[in-house]
């Protein structure tokens, strides 16, 4: 079942969660080098679990990580470690809190090398799926093929992030988004 059809049948609580981010998120393109590492932290600590646990935490992850600012993220010290794994508000995960100071560094030398990390992700575009995950997995860490894949749809890349007949595939359609461009 797709994302789109899934909302139709969850409760009006958890409508209301997936909704905004469905109708006003997934699948738009990103402009922001900060808001996009958000994403990429954010699909990676998806892993393992559902999204709507991911997005009841967002809130607490912009306060933990310094609103995905991606230079202060990359400063961050041993102690700065040990407050997110200490910090209930997050998912606790060694790994995933590594990858995320880590590939804060990462974005550091892509913005040096290509001015900014959407540029990066332009100058490599397009790419099949599978290009995609060899590329990320050589550069960033814990990115896997479905993290990859939910990050490049959620960020307008790669098509599938709305059904056809999702009015919100409408939307996604006037920003033009990536996948719609194949040279």
């Amino acid at each position: 079942m797709s994302y789109c059809t899934a909302i139709a049948y969850m409760s009006d609580e958890r409508r209301a969660l997936h909704k905004a981010y469905h109708d006003k998120l997934y699948g738009f393109p990103i402009d922001d080098d900060n808001e996009l590492f958000c994403r990429l932290v954010l699909e990676i600590n998806q892993a393992g679990l559902s999204w709507e646990t991911v997005l009841k935490k967002e809130v607490s992850f912009r306060k933990a990580y310094d609103n995905f600012n991606i230079e202060a993220v990359a400063a961050y010290t041993e102690a700065d470690r040990e407050r997110l794994l200490a910090d209930a508000g997050i998912i606790r995960n060694r790994l995933k809190v590594n990858a995320a100071i880590e590939n804060a560094k990462t974005i550091l030398v892509l913005q040096k090398e290509h001015g900014s990390f959407k540029q990066w992700l332009n100058f490599h575009h397009p790419k099949t799926k599978e290009e995609w995950i060899k590329l990320f997995k050589k550069t960033f860490k814990f990115t896997g093929g479905e993290i990859v894949n939910e990050f490049l749809m959620s960020t307008g890349y790669l098509l599938g992030a709305h059904d056809e007949n999702c009015i919100i595939h409408q939307e996604i359609l006037k920003t033009q988004p990536m996948w719609l461009k194949t040279v």
